[in-house]
């Protein structure tokens, strides 16, 4: 695929979510198959019985329960002693993984600006329902002053992003990113693994091209606590090449070199092992209770976000 000859990149967040978009994402909220229940008081509601201001049910009383819980109304009325519950909040962690190799920086509109766009929109949703967010950007070239990991595995990271006020900051950590060269996603999936927190929800955006493979990767993310979605973002140039003639292609990360004769024949087998290529990769999710998805770069981020996402269970 050529690279983008001209990339967009953007300045802030304006260049990121428009106000409409805003406007829009305002209302919802993260959501997760599962039940998490974190270090930190939330603000969502859990299934789980706690100590927080809000009355849920009454159970019987057992010994070596805690006696400020007792109903002492109902002991008054009907001489039984009864336990109060309580619906207990629960801090759900939003961590949002970004491919940053020069394989994501082509396409018409740009796979990786495309990503930014999207992780600044799950982003938001997450901060401004209070929900602890970080983000990682795989490979990439590190920001001046960046204290990062060494190159081939992490670039960037933000951590532990919380409420409204955060969301400029993200923004600008969004912004700061720049695609290039290559990276292992077996290691960079590690670092991940490794030092994220809490529970809750992880989205990786990538196109999932490696020539070492995804499985490696994937395996080191699975569990944990989190709920793992891939999304694998794709150009329209790669779904239908608008390719002709004898050509001389390059590998961007590692230039490597192919000479080709661009045929119908050679086209249509090529959409047959991309096609066949994302199946296995939706397969390989489903088998490890992860949830894929293949999303073409000049996706309105709002269909993204409110139609396909939503869809899935990532937000509500």
């Amino acid at each position: 695929m050529l690279k983008t000859a001209t990339p967009t990149r953007p300045k802030g967040i304006e260049d990121l979510l428009t106000s409409d978009l805003i406007a829009r994402l305002d209302p919802l909220d993260l959501t997760s198959k599962k039940v998490f229940f974190g270090k930190l008081k939330g603000e969502r509601r859990s299934k789980k019985r706690g100590q927080s201001v809000e009355f849920a049910d009454h159970r019987p009383y057992s010994v070596g329960d805690d006696t400020r819980h007792i109903d002492w109304n109902i002991y008054a009325r009907l001489d039984q002693i009864f336990m109060k519950l309580f619906l207990e909040e629960e801090d759900l962690s939003l961590q949002l993984v970004l491919d940053c190799s020069a394989s994501s920086d082509c396409g018409e509109p740009s796979k990786f600006l495309f990503m930014q766009k999207a992780v600044m929109a799950l982003g938001y949703v997450g901060l401004v329902n209070l929900n602890r967010v970080g983000a990682t950007a795989m490979g990439g070239l590190a920001g001046e002053g960046d204290a990062a990991a060494p190159a081939g595995a992490v670039s960037s990271v933000v951590r532990d992003l919380r409420g409204r006020r955060r969301v400029h900051e993200l923004a600008q950590w969004v912004c700061s990113l720049e695609p290039g060269g290559d990276f292992s996603f077996k290691e960079a999936a590690e670092r991940i693994a490794l030092t994220r927190r809490g529970k809750g929800l992880m989205l990786v955006f990538s196109d999932f091209f490696f020539k070492e493979g995804f499985e490696e990767g994937l395996r080191r993310l699975v569990g944990h606590g989190y709920d793992v979605f891939v999304i694998q973002v794709l150009s329209p140039q790669e779904i239908d090449p608008p390719l002709t003639g004898d050509l001389r292609l390059k590998d961007l990360e590692d230039a490597d070199t192919a000479e080709v004769t661009i045929s119908a024949p050679l086209l249509k087998k090529y959409k047959a092992n991309l096609a066949a290529y994302c199946q296995h990769l939706g397969s390989f999710c489903a088998r490890r209770e992860m949830t894929h998805m293949t999303v073409r770069s000049d996706t309105p981020i709002d269909v993204l976000v409110l139609d396909y996402l939503r869809k899935r269970g990532v937000v509500r």
